[in-house]
Order: C-alpha cells, then structure tokens, then sequence
C-alpha cells in the first residue's frame, strides 16, 4: 500500500513573496524517519530550494514533484515541466516521478487561489509533459 506526506508550503496568496520559502533540509530527519512511501513537495517556484536536497536524501522514495503553481493563470510550457521532471532523473528511477500540481487547486477561506479554467490548462500541460516522459524514459 502507497503511503504519503503532502507538504503545502502556502495556498492562502498568490503573491509569492508571503509564502513559505527555503529548502527542505531541516525537514529531511522527520522525512527520513516517516514510514511513507511518496513526498508530495512543491518545486514549482524557486521557494522550496534546490531539488537536490531532497533528491540525495530520499531517493529510496517516490516524489511527488510539484511541477505547475496553482497561484498564476498562465500554464506553465510542457517542456519546462519536461525539464523538471528530467533533473529529478538525477535521483529518481521514472516509476519513483509522480507530476503534481504544487499543493493543488483547493480553495482557502472560500476563496480560490485560481479560476477552473486556469487549474484545466495547467492539468493539461501536466498531461502532455507526461506523455513526452513516457515517450523519452518510459
């Protein structure tokens, strides 16, 4: 059975600058002593620091990796997506890579940080940098 941590480093704004920033590092004891499976983190802004922090750490787990922010209205260029997901290759075998939306589309306080038509375009671009991994790593 698939266990996970999901770690939301902030959906209340969508002005960067007052969400939660830095790496991971000082999180990595409790990750490293959690009995899960899959760290659901975001990497889709410079905030969360550099993936190899997580990716020398906790390699034997699966990632989450957080590849679109539900904070902006464009979506992001399934290449750029591609390209995250292809450094984090550098730690992970493709079956460990999971694409994931940094902390989702929900709403905070009944107000949404992003309209559904945004949250489908960035789904979308999800899905084809998928499918391009799959094509490239199998």
């Amino acid at each position: 059975m698939r266990t996970g941590v999901h770690v939301c480093r902030g959906n209340w704004s969508r002005q960067e600058d007052v969400l939660l920033t830095g790496d991971y590092h000082a999180l990595l004891p409790a990750f490293s002593a959690m009995a899960v499976s899959q760290y659901v983190l975001e990497y889709a802004t410079p905030r969360a620091g550099e993936l190899r922090i997580v990716g020398e750490a906790l390699a034997d787990r699966e990632i989450g990796l957080g590849c679109v922010n539900p904070r902006t209205d464009e979506a992001e260029d399934p290449a750029s997506i591609v390209a995250r997901a292809e450094e984090a290759l550098a730690y992970w075998r493709p079956e460990q890579i999971w694409l994931n939306p940094d902390c989702g589309f929900g709403c905070f306080a009944n107000r949404c940080v992003n309209e559904e038509a945004h949250a489908v375009a960035k789904l979308r671009s999800m899905v084809a940098a998928a499918r391009t991994l799959r094509e490239r790593h199998g």
